[in-house]
């Protein structure tokens, strides 16, 4: 079996806790709280006013550019704010508020069970459908979907590349999707293949999912130029980089994006909400999400719609268990802890772990003793103990220099390090501070 070449590291899955539970469908709030920044890119710009009474999937928020991603309603009622709300780490953040009446959707849309396969839209259709969907990256980078359809000229895909790794830990929202909506997830490939132009796709699971590699293993078997490939367990493998690297051996160098080396890289998540959106006429307005934990009382997976409190998400699993000492949004990996259960669940919200008291607090760091330990499991081959030293002391050029921006924020360079150090809570705001001098050296640039 295959896998990335550099660095990656072993951290247990704890997978068991949420594994093959059928997914459950969350009850509506009563009131929801729907996010206008869902994804990476320009803010959204509202299209409804206070008073307004919305249906789910009608549109509320216009993408505010290329690169920005519309949102729609995803419950019915009537809008009775639009103002800041603060997210789980304490962020202000735009949104619009509906109280919710009943659960009436826009004509046309198809709630149906039934699987529909044949498509004759033309490849710019397709896209535009997608674009129009609001259909972001559910894999966690939140990156507008129709973008990655769409490469600049000279540049040309291959192949596609279907993320079904789930490399976090704990978290199993993806192997479910795949368990339940194989099916639509393989029209889906075929969609997207039919936009790029492409005559291959490979699925990339990690050997950890058993079941779901042999039923997408059967479906490809169906699907012309569709194959899967089961993959060593090694996290961060479900990175865009380091999958590409495993599954057709190609390194997309440092500052490039996937399509330079011929790929275009989607999460099985958001290819099942292509496939709802130009099959179904579906917009994104609802994801499956994990709620997990050792202690955790009714550990599984929930079909959430978006604007939906998480405290009520949180309630209707069990509640939050007593020896809950920390609660993560996310993986223990990439995801963050939460100092609010008032936050809505959105398009990013892939999983909520509760982290016993026992593992929950940080062990005081030491001296870093300069073992290496972290520049060997960093998967983008950097530097992370000086990148931390640097970030300390904002050498913002020197960053750069030495390729700060190639952080996907991983985590492995803190679960390796035998000092304890929180290297990550110093790239961060690193890595944030040499992104803004880019974009102003690149706005000046354009005067």
């Amino acid at each position: 079996m295959k896998t990335f070449r550099i660095g990656g590291v072993h951290p247990q899955d704890n997978k068991s806790y949420s594994a093959n539970q059928p997914i459950v469908e969350c009850p509506l709030p009563k009131h929801a709280i729907v996010p206008l920044v869902q994804h990476i890119g320009a803010p959204t710009q509202p299209v409804v006013a206070v008073g307004d009474k919305v249906k789910v999937g009608q549109l509320i928020a216009k993408a505010g550019g290329f690169v920005s991603a519309n949102v729609h309603a995803p419950v019915s009622g009537k809008v009775t704010k639009i103002e800041e709300t603060i997210d789980a780490y304490g962020a202000k953040m735009p949104a619009i508020f509906i109280d919710v009446e009943g659960d009436e959707w826009m004509p046309g849309i198809d709630r149906t069970p039934n699987v529909v396969r044949e498509c004759n839209l033309e490849p710019k259709a397709i896209i535009d459908k997608i674009a129009d969907a609001g259909i972001v990256g559910l894999g966690g980078a939140c990156f507008p979907t129709h973008v990655k359809l769409l490469p600049p000229p000279g540049k040309k895909a291959d192949v596609l590349i279907v993320n079904g790794v789930e490399c976090e830990p704990y978290l199993t929202c993806d192997h479910q999707l795949m368990l339940e909506h194989g099916e639509e997830i393989m029209i889906g490939i075929q969609l997207l293949m039919k936009a790029l132009g492409v005559k291959r796709a490979i699925i990339g699971i990690e050997k950890n999912k058993p079941d779901a590699i042999k039923r997408m293993q059967e479906l490809a078997s169906r699907s012309l130029g569709v194959e899967v490939k089961p993959l060593k367990l090694k996290y961060p493998q479900g990175g865009e980089k380091q999958l590409i690297d495993a599954l057709i051996g190609r390194q997309v160098p440092s500052g490039a994006l996937p399509i330079e080396v011929g790929a275009v890289v989607d999460n099985v998540a958001t290819i099942y909400a292509i496939y709802e959106a130009v099959m179904k006429n579906k917009p994104l307005v609802s994801r499956v999400m994990t709620i997990t934990g050792k202690s955790a009382k009714k550990a599984g997976n929930y079909l959430v719609r978006f604007g939906t409190p998480l405290q009520e998400v949180i309630d209707f699993a069990g509640g939050v268990p007593e020896d809950t000492g920390k609660i993560i949004c996310g993986g223990p990996m990439m995801g963050r802890a939460m100092n609010s259960l008032d936050m809505p669940a959105h398009k990013r919200t892939s999983g909520i772990l509760f982290m016993p008291e026992a593992e929950s607090n940080r062990v005081e760091p030491q001296n870093c003793i300069r073992c290496g330990k972290c520049v060997q499991a960093c998967p983008m081959g950097l530097e992370p103990y000086l990148l931390s030293k640097l970030s300390a002391y904002d050498k913002i050029e020197e960053l750069e220099k030495r390729d700060i921006m190639d952080c996907i924020d991983c985590g492995c360079c803190v679960f390796t390090c035998p000092s304890h150090r929180p290297l990550l809570d110093y790239i961060r705001p690193g890595k944030a501070k040499v992104g803004a001098a880019i974009r102003a050296r690149q706005a000046e640039q354009k005067k």
